[in-house]
């Protein structure tokens, strides 16, 4: 498993935020849109339905964050669910046909996002809306290199500036 920007990928999945909380929280993205996972069930929304997507209450990264324990964030949030609290939350903001929608997303980085990494982020979202960006390009590295883990900051950096481009 690894954190990219506001992703987090598994061998098996793309997910916006954390990975599934211990109750199975999550927001999953997909070849065909994004799917809202939480335990009064699920919703989906297609690309093509989509008018925005954009991940607002983004923790920014304080100066002593720099040093984030990625995997001590997860266990966090395992525990936190199960003791009642959990990592910071996100609302990712979507804009349909119906009108605005919106869905709890969890933080995967305990010491918050460094500025770069979230716009680039905000951005690979707008793409995937956009028809531009397919996520399966990051399914694919996250099945070759997700299990090494998270990388270094330059390299989530230059991962997110690839996927853009691609």
């Amino acid at each position: 498993m690894a954190m990219v920007g506001l992703f987090w990928i598994t061998p098996d999945a793309v997910y916006v935020g954390s990975p599934p909380t211990a109750i199975g929280s999550c927001v999953r993205l997909t070849a065909g849109g994004l799917e809202a996972v939480d335990p009064d069930g699920s919703r989906t929304w297609t690309w093509e339905g989509l008018r925005s997507a954009v991940v607002d209450d983004v923790p920014a990264e304080s100066p002593s964050g720099r040093a984030s324990k990625l995997l001590g964030s997860v266990v966090s949030a395992a525990l936190g669910a199960f003791l009642g609290e959990g990592p910071p939350e996100m609302t990712l903001r979507l804009e349909t046909a119906d009108g605005p929608q919106e869905v709890t997303v969890y933080a995967a980085a305990s010491g918050g996002y460094g500025a770069e990494e979230a716009a680039l982020s905000q951005d690979l979202l707008a793409r995937f809306v956009a028809g531009t960006a397919d996520p399966r390009t990051m399914e694919a590295w996250g099945r070759e290199h997700g299990p090494e883990g998270t990388p270094k900051r330059h390299v989530r950096e230059a991962l997110l500036r690839t996927w853009l481009e691609a």
